[in-house]
């Protein structure tokens, strides 16, 4: 019969590659992940944006504000500001980014690592900002080499 498939018998594997814990023994002696998660690494930086006692709000103000932003944004959207509102959500995406590399505590905005989150949140931020900007008609932002590059393109 195979290893472990007796009721009593304790599954022992020989390469442990976990740190050890506070008692100095390997937390996990196998390479394999374990069948349920127990628990779950934090994000560097993710702990609260305010002290414990203050109200939930409070505490998770960073990703309050990057959210508030974008809804008002997705709302200028809907009532037919369409540049307005796309470019203030690349902007409170740029906002989130900021707030991830400046504040040393940022609750929920913290999804991965710094680096990470401020990849995400700032390539995407640029380029929803950049896409409102040069949004036809009438754009704000004219680069002249997207001329060359889409010469493929029907022009009326």
């Amino acid at each position: 019969m195979g290893a472990g498939s007796g009721q009593g018998e304790e599954l022992t594997v020989r390469d442990a590659v976990s740190a050890p814990g506070p008692d100095g023994e390997p937390r996990r002696v196998t390479r394999r992940f374990p069948l349920f998660t127990r628990d779950t690494a934090r994000p560097e930086d993710g702990g609260r944006a305010a002290p414990r006692g203050a109200p939930a709000p409070a505490r998770q103000w960073p990703i309050l504000a990057v959210t508030g932003l974008v809804g008002l944004g997705l709302l200028l959207t809907a009532l037919d500001a369409f540049k307005a509102g796309t470019l203030l959500i690349g902007v409170a995406l740029l906002a989130g980014a900021a707030m991830r590399w400046v504040l040393p505590d940022v609750g929920m905005l913290a999804v991965r690592s710094r680096f990470t989150d401020l990849v995400t949140y700032g390539v995407l931020g640029a380029t929803i900002a950049l896409l409102a900007m040069m949004a036809q008609p009438n754009p704000w932002l004219e680069l002249p080499f997207l001329d060359d590059t889409l010469h493929f393109t029907i022009r009326t």
